[in-house]
């Protein structure tokens, strides 16, 4: 079962989460149900002052800062103070969720807001998430897009850095356009049967293609080792472009919820150099493609 967040907010239950996200919730909850997170939901409210939001962000490791230019936000709290969410332990992340009201400013593209009137969105950006690598499970790694969900996010764009598989530059960026999830984990237990054929939002992912130097497939691994030379050549034959740790199983729990799903991946190491990957140095190199997530970003936000 999947939530199209079509249903009016009136076909919602006592705690103010639509009837059909609350079952979707259920359903994908495991062992803890949507307790968790409509709680946190609840505690997102409060917090922040603002009832829903529309729009998650999730920016990863070196990309933390990518969004400064919008100023302070409206209000700002630690993820691990959300039931289900830790601390970000990996280097670049932060104990971060801000809520911002963001408008589009004059120099966003017509096309892409086609409206005449600015339009205030609540948007939700977090500094950091939770890897599976952690060893925390995959419960951990979802519990902020599923918090998000049940604030009313209808749109989340994710961001991460990646080992490159092909012959691109360090500080380009790739739309996902697709993903291969090779970690061994899934977001689900039990029988929640999702169709991922365009988990990847083909409208939302046209958008933010306009703006990034690539288009391509992210392939996610456990890690947190980095990949050998053989298994690289094997993720190339696979048809990945790019390698990660992270992203995928968040985005197929937003699929799940009705989020409609995009992303953005750094070129941040070359799988194929002979130098060994140094991970403070990836974080270093993802500050090259700032303007570029933060432009893909604004865009996506003025076409909701």
């Amino acid at each position: 079962m999947s939530f199209n967040g079509s249903l009016p907010q009136s076909a919602s239950g006592p705690d103010g989460v639509p009837n059909a996200l609350l079952a979707a919730l259920t359903e994908s909850g495991g062992g803890d149900g949507p307790g968790p997170a409509v709680e946190a939901a609840h505690q997102i409210a409060r917090r922040t002052g603002a009832a829903h939001h529309d729009a998650l962000v999730v920016l990863g490791s070196g990309a933390d800062t990518a969004l400064d230019g919008w100023g302070p936000p409206t209000a700002s709290l630690p993820l691990s103070d959300l039931p289900g969410v830790i601390c970000p332990i990996a280097p670049g992340h932060v104990d971060r969720l801000d809520s911002y009201e963001w408008r589009p400013s004059s120099g966003v593209d017509e096309a892409e807001s086609p409206t005449t009137t600015p339009r205030g969105l609540r948007v939700l950006v977090a500094h950091g998430r939770t890897h599976l690598y952690e060893g925390r499970g995959p419960g951990a790694v979802v519990a902020l897009a599923r918090a998000a969900a049940a604030t009313g996010v209808r749109a989340a764009v994710l961001v991460n850095a990646n080992g490159c598989l092909r012959d691109w530059r360090i500080g380009e960026v790739m739309t996902i356009t697709d993903h291969l999830n090779l970690s061994g984990a899934s977001p689900f237990n039990g029988t929640v049967f999702v169709d991922q054929r365009e988990l990847w939002d083909p409208q939302l992912t046209a958008i933010v293609r306009r703006h990034t130097q690539r288009a391509g497939v992210y392939a996610m691994v456990r890690g947190s080792e980095y990949q050998t030379p053989a298994e690289s050549r094997m993720l190339a034959a696979l048809g990945a472009d790019c390698v990660g740790m992270s992203t995928v199983l968040e985005a197929i729990a937003l699929h799940q919820l009705g989020v409609r799903v995009t992303g953005m991946s750094v070129v941040s190491d070359l799988s194929f150099a002979a130098a060994p990957t140094d991970p403070e140095e990836v974080v270093r190199l993802v500050a090259s493609a700032h303007l570029t997530l933060a432009t893909g970003i604004e865009a996506l936000l003025a076409a909701l």
